[in-house]
């Protein structure tokens, strides 16, 4: 564990994470937090971007028009990272979450149950709070609470899916077809290979299945087979329903975004619901907001304050094509049955994309949150329902969905622009002059203290760890507010696994390889070529390699005189970046092969670029735009000197402290009593597991003797 030092935080062994946070005047809204997965900023055209043909976000124009357009936000380059540092306003480099976690992950990178979440940091203001849809701040491997880490970590309800990610497209269509028969997930209709007219539609219940025949598309358009996997059953193609199930009918079959592991937690109690279970069986954006809805619904008639985290599992790939009722511009016209036809593939992003809005659209309505017009378009009072919302994307877009003039060459999982530049919209009471863009820099760490703003809670003074967030709250109600932030900071690289593993090599496009994908099938339903254990796609010269750079090293034995051109870009283990008004600096570390060493060396780089949020053409930091490579003048050579130095300060500023395991700032006999309670019950992998060996042991138990007292400073 490490500790680490903020002027606008309290700090000292005399601190107590128990104590409730200090509580000011209550005008305590309820919250509504909605988070989209893999949208950045180039997505929106509420921001000015979207490209030739953005996404139809009516909803979302709805909110930014009632609200405040941040448009100079930075999350973290991947999901994890992301959501970590909006659920407790701290940096990666506090919490070890650098990456998606997987569940090859320790306890030591996924949030720990010492962690002031939001829920936490709310609860002593009286909010009741609730999460639906991809969780992703921990996993059940690995973990002492499994499936039960939504509770643990402070939500009072939790309905969705732990991992995040939905798995791989079920390309049998629930075990009626042969492997990779059908690459959408569903059966289309008879006009396309493999199509059929009609069918009988199984649907699971919990003793066998109900059937109903299905003839012809629906009025919108939707084949037999997606109107089936809609409804969350399997279709048989050109039969009618019989008595029986037909054996061929797979219940148990992950199916991307329409049949996902669903868990639940709620009355102190965790549901780990089969994939036969229907409430996890449809499309996910519908069953995330259908849940949200009874929850908030519910809340009605109890005292206090709620928040609902809305956390939606769209865009995030394996990409499926949604039901048509969710599309009124029509999109799905457009869109074939090939989800694997790259082409295709933005479209079906931007179908995702409006479906997401569509069901967002249906909460507010059927909360009361706001009402819809004849027409389908929204009237949103925030005032109306004393309800904040605040919308924010968790990362930037997925390379070869981004839209221009972004750069998918430099898009999720780097610390460029169109990694880590996402929408932001607040709405609600205490927005002044609705409507209108704020330039200033903001992290995903100030909507944390936003969080606590809205209840008037003292935030620096609530989270005795610290936070790295600064206020939001005097952008809000003050339209010409100054900037609050001279610099802003963004970071991803490795999570901590047994051994000093980490994820193996995938090479994307054929021309640069990731850590990221946590496993085979992830590296796949991303359009990755998997290099690691298992890997068996022909391209592959050689397998079961455990770094990126062995690629490179293959490449170079299988042939030494073209090895230049063949080789191929070793994406950064870590990257970190830092920007002020208008320059930004990236410093990225790889591992390359090494030719004359014939291992792998590390490879740092640091790049400096100017850049802007012109809603026409941004300046963003493209590789031709490299400030370093050219000439530079004494403004920009401060910039850049001030630039590193800041980088260099915000690392430097977390403290190592073997043994403090609750990070109070103090190595003590609470420390030893709290791992002494973890190996007793558990053993595993925990934040108390100090050498990082996947075990809580007497070997941790005797790093905290050796290092007892105040942390360094």
């Amino acid at each position: 564990m490490t500790f680490f030092v903020l002027a606008s935080c309290r700090f000292g062994s005399d601190s107590n994470a128990e104590d409730p946070p200090p509580v000011t005047e209550n005008p305590t809204p309820n919250i509504l937090f909605v988070i989209m997965d893999d949208v950045g900023i180039d997505q929106l055209s509420a921001f000015g971007y979207g490209g030739a043909e953005p996404p139809s976000m009516p909803t979302i124009g709805a909110i930014a028009d009632a609200g405040v357009r941040f448009r100079n936000t930075w999350s973290m380059p991947e999901c994890s990272p992301g959501r970590s540092v909006l659920m407790t306003g701290r940096y990666p480099l506090r919490t070890n979450i650098y990456q998606a976690i997987g569940p090859n992950d320790l306890a030591n990178s996924q949030t720990d149950p010492e962690q002031i979440t939001a829920a936490k940091l709310l609860e002593p203001a009286g909010y009741t709070s609730a999460m639906f849809g991809k969780f992703h701040l921990a996993q059940a491997e690995n973990n002492e609470a499994g499936n039960g880490t939504p509770a643990q970590i402070g939500w009072n309800n939790f309905y969705g899916w732990i991992s995040g990610e939905p798995g791989s497209i079920d390309t049998t269509a629930g075990g009626v077809a042969a492997v990779g028969t059908h690459s959408c997930g569903y059966i289309p209709d008879e006009t396309q290979t493999n199509g059929a007219y009609s069918g009988a539609c199984y649907v699971p219940t919990s003793n066998g299945s109900q059937c109903t025949e299905i003839v012809g598309a629906s009025a919108l358009g939707d084949s037999a087979g997606l109107q089936c996997v809609s409804r969350g059953g399997v279709l048989v193609p050109d039969d009618i329903c019989q008595s029986e199930t037909p054996p061929q009918v797979n219940f148990d079959q992950v199916n991307a975004h329409y049949v996902s592991p669903l868990v639940v937690n709620a009355a102190g109690e965790v549901l780990e619901a089969p994939l036969s279970d229907i409430r996890g069986r449809g499309w996910r954006s519908t069953i995330e907001v259908n849940a949200a809805i009874e929850w908030i619904n519910a809340r009605k008639s109890q005292p206090g304050p709620w928040m609902t985290t809305l956390s939606f599992s769209s865009v995030h790939k394996p990409l499926q094509q949604p039901p048509a009722e969710l599309l009124p511009s029509g999109i799905n016209a457009e869109l074939n049955s090939n989800c694997a036809n790259l082409p295709n593939q933005r479209r079906l992003s931007d179908a995702m994309i409006e479906a997401m809005d569509t069901e967002l659209g249906r909460l507010l309505v059927e909360t009361g949150i706001a009402q819809a017009q004849s027409d389908g378009s929204l009237i949103y009072d925030p005032a109306a329902s004393d309800t904040m919302v605040v919308v924010v994307g968790d990362n930037g877009s997925f390379g070869n969905l981004v839209k221009a003039p972004f750069d998918p060459n430099r898009a999720k999982g780097t610390a460029y622009q169109t990694g880590v530049w996402v929408p932001l919209i607040v709405a609600g009471p205490m927005v002044e002059a609705p409507g209108r863009a704020v330039e200033h820099m903001i992290n995903a760490a100030d909507v944390f203290q936003l969080f606590g703003e809205t209840a008037g809670i003292d935030v620096p003074a609530a989270v005795p760890r610290g936070v790295d967030s600064v206020s939001m709250q005097p952008y809000l109600s003050t339209p010409d507010q100054e900037s609050l932030r001279d610099y802003n900071f963004t970071q991803g690289g490795l999570n901590l696994q047994l051994n000093g593993g980490r994820n193996g090599p995938c090479v994307f496009y054929g021309n640069f390889c990731s850590h990221t994908p946590v496993s085979k099938n992830v590296c796949e339903d991303n359009a990755g070529v998997w290099w690691g254990i298992g890997a068996d796609d022909p391209a592959v010269l050689r397998g079961e390699l455990t770094q990126c750079w062995e690629v490179n090293q293959a490449i170079y034995d299988d042939d030494p005189a073209n090895y230049e051109r063949n080789r191929i870009v070793m994406n950064p283990t870590t990257t970190q970046a830092v920007r002020n008004d208008d320059f930004k600096l990236v410093r990225n570390q790889a591992l390359d092969y090494d030719i004359t060493l014939d291992d792998g060396v590390e490879v740092v780089t640091e790049e400096f670029y100017a850049i802007d949020q012109n809603p026409r053409l941004p300046q963003i930091d493209k590789a031709n735009r490299n400030l370093t490579t050219q000439g530079l003048n004494p403004q920009k050579q401060r910039n850049l000197d001030l630039l590193r130095a800041e980088l260099n300060s915000v690392l430097a500023s977390q403290i190592s402290c073997p043994g403090d395991g609750n990070g109070d700032g103090a190595v003590d006999d609470l420390d030893l009593s709290t791992q002494a309670a973890v190996q007793a019950r558990w053993g595993g992998s925990s934040t108390y597991d100090f050498n990082i060996d996947g075990s809580t042991d007497d070997l941790d138990r005797d790093i905290i003797s050796a290092n007892l007292g105040p942390c360094p400073l």
